[in-house]
C-alpha cells in the first residue's frame, strides 16, 4: 500500500483540474500475483485512520468533477489482473478493476467473446464503468456482468454480488447509490459464444452503410465505433473532458409528443428518451465557453478543459446550461459526471 499526503489529483481526473488530496492512499497488491498482500493492504485500509474522515474511491477519475480541494482520503483500487473461462454455454473474463474499459473491450474482440465491442473507446477503468453502468451504442455494461466482487467498507465483509444485486438502470447502480460504501476490485463479465451485432444505433447504422458494410464483423464494429467516437470527442491527451457531461433525460409521453411537433427534427427515442447533445446544441452552447470551460464543438454533450479551468468554472457552465435548456424546453438536464 503506498500513502501519499497533500497529494495532486491533476493527473488522477480526466478533466485535468489541478487539486490536491489530503491522502491518497493505493492498493497495489494483486489479489492475482500476491493475493495475501491485497488483502493485508485493505485490511490495513479498514483498520487505520484512512476513512475516518471523508473518503473517495476512483478509477482514472474519468467521471469526476473535482470544485476544491479534497480533505480527506482518496483511494485507488491496484487489481489489474484478467482470465478467461468457459462453462459451455457462455465465455466469461474476469477483469481487475482497475483494467481498462476499452483495454477490456480489445481483449473481448480478440478472443471472439461477444457483446462487448459497442463499448469500445470509453475512457476509464473497468471498477468504475461497473458504478457508472456505462453504455453506448445500444448496449450497457449491465448487459454483460455477470459478478461483482466488492469489498463492503462499512463492515469489512469481502462480497460477490451477482448482476441482479446491483440495482443497475440508467448510468446507474447500487455502487452509485451507496457511493463511498463499496470498493470494487474484480469484475465477471459473460460473453455470448454466437455473434449476433448490435447495429442498429443510427449514428452507426448510417456509418456502416456509408462505408458499404452490410454484415459487419466485430472488429469491423469496433473499429467503427471507435472512429465516431474520436472524430466527435476531445483527444484527452489534447484536451481534459469528462466525456459526456449529462444523462440523456426520459421525460413524460406527453412532454415527448410536444417538443417533437414543435421540433419535427429532434431525436426521440424508445421509452421517450431524449438527446441532451441536441437539447444543449438548439440551446446555442455548442462551441460557447464561459471561462475556462467550454463545450467542445464537435459534440454538444462534452464539457471540456480550454487549458486551465477550475471546477468550479465546469460547474458554473453546466449551470448556465441547465438553465437555459429547461427555459427553452422546460427539460431538467441531470449530470452525469460526479460533482465533488
Amino acid at each position: 500500500m503506498e500513502i501519499h499526503e497533500n497529494y495532486s489529483l491533476k493527473g488522477l481526473n480526466t478533466f485535468g483540474i489541478d487539486v490536491k488530496a489530503r491522502r491518497v492512499v493505493c492498493l497495489e497488491g494483486s489479489t492475482k500475483e500476491d493475493p495475501l498482500r491485497f488483502r493485508h493492504d485493505v485490511d490495513a485500509l479498514l483498520k487505520g485512520e484512512y476513512l475516518k474522515l471523508s473518503y473517495l474511491v476512483i478509477g482514472e477519475g474519468s467521471n469526476i468533477v473535482f470544485t476544491k480541494d479534497y480533505e480527506g482520503t482518496i483511494v485507488k483500487v491496484g487489481e489489474r489482473g484478467v482470465r478467461g473461462d468457459d462453462d459451455g454455454r457462455y465465455s466469461y473474463l474476469t477483469v481487475g478493476a482497475r483494467m481498462l474499459t476499452d483495454e477490456v473491450v480489445r481483449i473481448s474482440v480478440e478472443n471472439r467473446y461477444y457483446g462487448m465491442e459497442n463499448l469500445s473507446a470509453i475512457p476509464g477503468e473497468i471498477g468504475a464503468a461497473v458504478v457508472q453502468n456505462v453504455g453506448a451504442y445500444g448496449v450497457e455494461l449491465k448487459d454483460l456482468v455477470e459478478t461483482v466482487e466488492a469489498v463492503d467498507l462499512q463492515s469489512g465483509r469481502w462480497c460477490t454480488l451477482k448482476a441482479g444485486d446491483c440495482a443497475f438502470g440508467y448510468r446507474m447502480s447500487l455502487f452509485k447509490q451507496q457511493a463511498g460504501r463499496w470498493l470494487i476490485w474484480q469484475v465477471k463479465l459473460r460473453f455470448n459464444k454466437t455473434y449476433a451485432p448490435i447495429v442498429t444505433y443510427k449514428a452507426l447504422a448510417d456509418e456502416l452503410q456509408r462505408r458499404g458494410i452490410g454484415s459487419a464483423s466485430q472488429q469491423q464494429v469496433r473499429d467503427v465505433i471507435t472512429e465516431l467516437r474520436w472524430s466527435k470527442l476531445p483527444r484527452p491527451e489534447e484536451h481534459g473532458s469528462a466525456g459526456s457531461f449529462f444523462k440523456n433525460p426520459v421525460v413524460e409521453e406527453a412532454v415527448a409528443q410536444r417538443l417533437k411537433e414543435a421540433y419535427p427534427d429532434m431525436p426521440l427515442y424508445p421509452g421517450n428518451k431524449l438527446s441532451a447533445g441536441w437539447l444543449i446544441d438548439r440551446a446555442g452552447w455548442k462551441g460557447r465557453t464561459l471561462g475556462a470551460a467550454g463545450v467542445w464543438p464537435k459534440q454538444a454533450l462534452v464539457l471540456y478543459n480550454t487549458g486551465s479551468c477550475t471546477g468550479a468554472e465546469v460547474v458554473a457552465l453546466a449551470r448556465a446550461i441547465q438553465q437555459d435548456v429547461e427555459q427553452k424546453f422546460g427539460v431538467r438536464l441531470e449530470p452525469e459526471a460526479i460533482i465533488v
